[in-house]
This record gives structure tokens, C-alpha cells and sequence, in this order.
């Protein structure tokens, strides 16, 4: 059996009288209850909603979501002010709400206990759980006449200038004349032009007009492009510790260049990237300068300069686990980012200290290396691994240089150096090695911690050169992961993997133990025991091989925006060869998993049986974790 939990530490506030976690109190009174919210003098209210009409489940749900006071009808309002406040509102909201769905006749009535709310004067007394009846005459569905736009941007000649216009929206005669679909057309239209280089685009006219007799709506937008703009200077405000300049440098706007919002946005994704901000802004001037250019101004607010971090896990079969990091974000003020990480494992399943696992490293981060989109990553560790196929230490250091060719693709160089030693199936052997390696990544998923579309795939190449044994040879990885929404929510999702893997060059027992392939345990062949994949010998002795497929299908399903299931099945294969040889087992397992959705990513809890297991392996595996597994 394997059980694996991790632990989550919080320090609460010292104002704080409970602690609630993922929405479940474990200590305190961590609430209060719906209908006795903290608020001054608190009445609650019951909701009668009567609709007429026409009316679709959609309608339905549109004017249910415009409703402060239905949408609040769980929670108590400070006082009757509160709540004749919330009912005169209502009118306004309810009105939007007919317009958005294409009703420009109809009828709202809002009575508290009985009297119409908007008769009423302030300083009126309400009992608690007065009745409030919400009736709305929806009246006859309106459709367009016309829908005209003036000015329209010219056809855009680049690709990447094209504005898509979304599948739902119907703005042609005799197409539902929804207020919704009038403002996005408008701003669908004011972003072609922006799109060619016109900051200042902007609805210069429009005309509405509707037809009662007829049930018909004629719309005429008129587009004011305004001047076509380079960029001028950047401005940053704000900065505590950060360099100004280099703050502006990293937006990646050049002076002189054309305005395209796409780098705007670009521009925002680089400095959060920097992970130094807790709040930034991005925005173009209101008027070009003196020069024709449109100015850039950025205003941030610093993070904490330091952060520490705890963490824990207890393991059945491995003992107890502690790590802890230190991180300065800012070292010299152009967010280059120093971390330091500890971590021992294995704590109470030996009574031996040579039996502990550990690991030491520091990371050096300098972005803004070469261009605002190239960082350097410097990294020195030490670490010593103990399992049931191998024990060995190693430490060396590696650097890299990362750059974001675009929004979904990365890719990575650098060298690496490590010396280790391994005791394993081929004994204890010594091993000092010089590498490179190089990495190409696509990633077009709509989230890292539980993504329902795209794919996320990625190729690596590792030369390297071992000067123990004097030999050559190079690592080839290649991973892809796909995804499929099942509905049109997005709460059914089929998820599949495949990893290949081959050492090209020397013999096994002449790579370093930590080149060679093992599979199994939470991260891949679920079920089996971490690292129990692998070559086994006459004596049942598992090491690792020069070739490696692992590949995994889950079906995922929410229930609720908070609980779900899936259902998976892994697999894979490690070969002694650089080409997979077929013939010998293909390790599977099957399991099932609960899902808890929180702000974070899911948490997930797995169940899995090995379907063909060794002896070694363990009757069935638990694993837990936040976000899916792959």
C-alpha cells in the first residue's frame, strides 16, 4: 500500500478567530450562518419571482442573474434601507436584463409586502422575512430591421490583425435584437481598428430606434478611428526597490513602433511574469504627444521583498517528508529572483540515517537577459536519493537561458555538469558528466493546474559526455498531453499522455543511474511503487533502462463547481534498449480519483490497482495532490 498526503501549514491572522480551509471550518467560528449575515440590524427577506411571456430557459436565467434581490435572497441586508434599496435597484437591473435578451416592451413590478417599491419613501420599517414578488411581462421578442456600421476598418493584411467575431453572435435581419450583441459588435469594431494600429478607435455615433408596432430593432454604430500611433516613451510609477527602466524596458515597447494592443497585453503578461508586482497597469495615454506618439504609462506596487515557505508529507511506505524555501524576489533591483530549497524525506521508515533522502539547491534567476522575452536560469544542488532500486548522491549545476518565441511557445538551452555515485544492480559506480541540453515547448492549454482544451507538448535533447568511462551519448525526451472537452460546460474533459524516451550511446551500466529510465508511483504508472518500473534481473533487482513509453487516459467529470470524479488508466514500458522492445510486459493500472475544486486547482485523491504487478509492487496505491494529474 502507498499513502501519500501533503500537509498544508497557515499562519493565520492575528485578528483571526477560526481557520477555515478549502471552505470547511476545522476550528473556531469560522461563519455565521447565510440568513444572519454580519451586517448592521439584518433583515431577511423571502423572493416570489413570477415570470410571463416568452420566456426560455435562458431568459430566465438572465433575468434570475440581473436580480440583486434573487441573487441574494440567502443573505440578510443592513436594514430596511437596505432593502428598499436593493428592490428600486432591481428596476434598473431587471430593465438591462430584458434589453440584453431582446425585450424592449415589457413590464417589471417589485412589491414588498404587497406595495409597490417604487412608491415607497425612505425611512419605511420592514419585518424580518418580508415578502417580495418580483413579477416581470416580458412582453414580445424584438428583432433587427437594420444593423448598419459606419466606418469600418479596411480588411486586415496580416493575419495576426484579424478580430474573430464569436459564433453567437447574430446581429443580420430578423436575428434576435439583443442589447448584448449590439455592444459587442460595437466593441468588436472599435478593435479592428485598434488591431491596425489606432489606439484612440472609439464609437463616434450611434442611433437606436425601435419600431413597437413591429417588434423591430435599427441599429447604426459609426466608427471614430482617430490617428494611426507609434509608441512614444514609457513612464512607470510606483517602484520602491525596482529599476524604473528596467521596468519599462521589459514591456517590450519600442519607441517608434506601431501600436498593436496585442503587445499591451503582452507587455502585462512579462511583468507579472517577473513575479515582483502585486498590482500593475498598462495603459496607453489619452491623446498622442506632441510627435504623433501615444505614451505608455505603467504603474505597479511592489510585492514583500521575501517570502518563506514550509511544507510536509507523510507517506505508508516512505516515512514522513519536511521541505522548506527562502526566496528574495529583488536582489539588485531588476527582479533577479535568488531561491534557496531544502528537503528531507524518508524520516521513520529506517532507523538509519544513511537510509534519509535529501536535497539542497539554489536558484539564481536574471530576467531580461538579451531581450525583455530571455531569461537566465543558474541552478547548484546537492542531493542523495534512497529507494528500492537504487541509492546514490550527486550534485552539480546547470544554466540556461530560457525565451518565449510566442505566447504558446518556449524554448531553453544551456549545460549542465553533475558528479555523482550510484550503488544499484550494477554496483557501486562513479560518474562525473558534462552535458547540454536544449528544449522546444508548446503550450496552448486554457490552465497548468486543470486545463479542459489544447495540448501541452514539448521535445528535449540532452548530449553529454562521461569521463569515468569515457563515453558519448545523448538523451531524447518527447512528451504531449492532450485534452478534449466532452460538453459544451467543459464538465466532462478526456485527458490522454504519452512520453517517449531513449539514451542513445553507452551501455547502461556505464550512464549515470540518474540518465537511465524508471517509471512508476504517483507522477506516472499509478498503482505501482516509485521506481519499481523498470529492468528486473535474475534476483529481482530493478534498475533502469535506456528506453521508456508511459502513457495515461483519464476521464474527468464535475458533479458540482466543487466536486468531481475521474476514472484513468496508466501504462508503460522501460526497455534495456534505446528502441522499446514490445515483447516484454506492458505495466498497467486502473483506478479511480475525487476531485475538490478550489481557487488553487483541484485536489485530487487517486485510488489505483496494479493490473499486472510483481511481487515488489504494493496490492493497490493512493495518491493526493493539488491540481490534476497531468
Amino acid at each position: 500500500m502507498i499513502l501519500c498526503l501533503t500537509m498544508l501549514v497557515v499562519q493565520p491572522s492575528r485578528h483571526a478567530f477560526g481557520f477555515d480551509l478549502f471552505g470547511y471550518c476545522l476550528s473556531g467560528d469560522c461563519k455565521k450562518t447565510s440568513r444572519e449575515s454580519d451586517v448592521i440590524d439584518p433583515k431577511t427577506y423571502q423572493v416570489d419571482l413570477n415570470l410571463r411571456g416568452d420566456v426560455t430557459e435562458e431568459v430566465e436565467l438572465a433575468l434570475k442573474s440581473a436580480s440583486e434581490l434573487w441573487r441574494g435572497r440567502e443573505n440578510a441586508v443592513a436594514g430596511s434601507a437596505g432593502l428598499l434599496a436593493r428592490a428600486k435597484g432591481d428596476y434598473r437591473r431587471l430593465l438591462a436584463g430584458l434589453y440584453n435578451e431582446g425585450y424592449y416592451g415589457g413590464e417589471i413590478s417589485i412589491l414588498i409586502n404587497g406595495v409597490q417599491a417604487s412608491a415607497m419613501k425612505p425611512g419605511i420599517e420592514f419585518t424580518n422575512e418580508s415578502i417580495v414578488t418580483i413579477s416581470i411581462d416580458t412582453g414580445n421578442v424584438y428583432r433587427f430591421g437594420t444593423f448598419d456600421i459606419f466606418n469600418r476598418a479596411p480588411h486586415p493584411q496580416g493575419g495576426e490583425d484579424f478580430v474573430a467575431r464569436p459564433d453567437t453572435l447574430k446581429v443580420a435581419r430578423g436575428d434576435i435584437a439583443k442589447a448584448k450583441s449590439v455592444g459587442i459588435a460595437g466593441r468588436l469594431a472599435v478593435e479592428e481598428w485598434r488591431q491596425q494600429g489606432y489606439p484612440h478607435a472609439k464609437i463616434g455615433g450611434q442611433s437606436v430606434k425601435a419600431q413597437h408596432d413591429k417588434n423591430i430593432l435599427n441599429v447604426n454604430l459609426s466608427i471614430d478611428p482617430g490617428e494611426k500611433s507609434d509608441y512614444g516613451p514609457t513612464s512607470v510609477k510606483g517602484t520602491e526597490r525596482m529599476d524604473e527602466a528596467f521596468v519599462a524596458y521589459m514591456t517590450g515597447l519600442k519607441i517608434g513602433e506601431e501600436y498593436d494592443p496585442d503587445d499591451i497585453e503582452d507587455a502585462k503578461a512579462r511583468l507579472d511574469k517577473l513575479d515582483v508586482f502585486s498590482v500593475r497597469k498598462v495603459e496607453t495615454g489619452d491623446e498622442n504627444d506632441q510627435e504623433g506618439r501615444v505614451p505608455v504609462h505603467v504603474e505597479v506596487r511592489e510585492k514583500k521583498l521575501r517570502r518563506i515557505g514550509l511544507g510536509a508529507t507523510v507517506s505508508s511506505t516512505d516515512g514522513a517528508g519536511l521541505s522548506a524555501f527562502w526566496l528574495n524576489r529583488n536582489l539588485f533591483g531588476r527582479a533577479e529572483r535568488l531561491r534557496l530549497d531544502g528537503e528531507i524525506s524518508g524520516i521513520g521508515s529506517s532507523s538509519s540515517a544513511d537510509e534519509l533522502d535529501f536535497k539542497l539547491s539554489a536558484t539564481f534567476t536574471k530576467p531580461g537577459v538579451f531581450t525583455p522575452n530571455t531569461d537566465s536560469v543558474t541552478k547548484i544542488f546537492a542531493e542523495r536519493e534512497f529507494n528500492t532500486s537504487f541509492e546514490g548522491e550527486t550534485g552539480g549545476f546547470s544554466s540556461v537561458l530560457t525565451h518565449q518565441l510566442s505566447r504558446k511557445i518556449n524554448i531553453a538551452g544551456g549545460g549542465f555538469y553533475e558528479y555523482s555515485r550510484f550503488k544499484d544492480a550494477f554496483g557501486t559506480r562513479n560518474f562525473s558528466t558534462l552535458g547540454a541540453s536544449g528544449e522546444i515547448a508548446y503550450d496552448g492549454r486554457d490552465s497548468k493546474v486543470d486545463p479542459s482544451k489544447d495540448a501541452l507538448a514539448k521535445i528535449e535533447v540532452k548530449p553529454f559526455y562521461e569521463f569515468e568511462h569515457g563515453n558519448a551519448g545523448v538523451r531524447l525526451d518527447g512528451e504531449l498531453r492532450a485534452y478534449q472537452k466532452l460538453d459544451n460546460d467543459g464538465d466532462t474533459v478526456l485527458a490522454a499522455r504519452v512520453k517517449l524516451g531513449s539514451v542513445i550511446g553507452p551501455s547502461r551500466d556505464q550512464v549515470p543511474t540518474n540518465l537511465l529510465y524508471l517509471s512508476g508511483g504517483g507522477g506516472s504508472i499509478r498503482g505501482f511503487g516509485f521506481n519499481n518500473v523498470g529492468i528486473v534481473d535474475g534476483s529481482g533487482n530493478v534498475s533502469g533502462g535506456r528506453s521508456l513509453l508511459e502513457t495515461s487516459v483519464e476521464l474527468r467529470h464535475k458533479f458540482t463547481d466543487t466536486l468531481g470524479a475521474v476514472a484513468f488508466v496508466d501504462g508503460g514500458i522501460v526497455g534495456a534498449d534505446p528502441i522499446i522492445d514490445f515483447s516484454q510486459d506492458f505495466s498497467v493500472s486502473a483506478g479511480i480519483g475525487a476531485r475538490y475544486y478550489t481557487p488553487l486547482g483541484p485536489i485530487r485523491l487517486d485510488f489505483a490497482v496494479p493490473i499486472n504487478p510483481k511481487s515488489s509492487d504494493p496490492d493497490f496505491g493512493i495518491f493526493a495532490g493539488i491540481g490534476q494529474a497531468f
